[in-house]
């Protein structure tokens, strides 16, 4: 059970500090700090929209957890592109 532990305080501890450094990546870039912001927020729309029409749609046919996919990815490409642009400043 102490190996579950150490496991769950890990992942306790390095969350927040990833999403700290994916904010800090993104420090000096406001337009890609803003569209992570609007992805942020459209996830979280999505999120509510799963909840309140889980007993009329189920799953929303899936393309409520597609959308939310493309959301993820989107993310990870803001992330590449203040990634690039860091290491080509001049």
């Amino acid at each position: 059970m102490s190996r579950l532990r150490t496991v769950l305080i890990t992942a306790a501890i390095a969350l927040p500090l990833g999403a700290f450094a994916k904010d800090a990546m993104l420090k000096g870039h406001p337009n890609l700090q803003k569209a992570r912001a609007a992805l942020n927020e459209a996830d979280r729309f999505i999120t509510a929209s799963q909840k309140a029409n889980e007993h009329v749609w189920g799953d929303e046919g899936g393309h409520g957890k597609r959308a939310k996919e493309a959301i993820a990815t989107a993310k990870q490409e803001l992330d590449l592109a203040a990634e690039w642009v860091n290491s080509h400043e001049k």
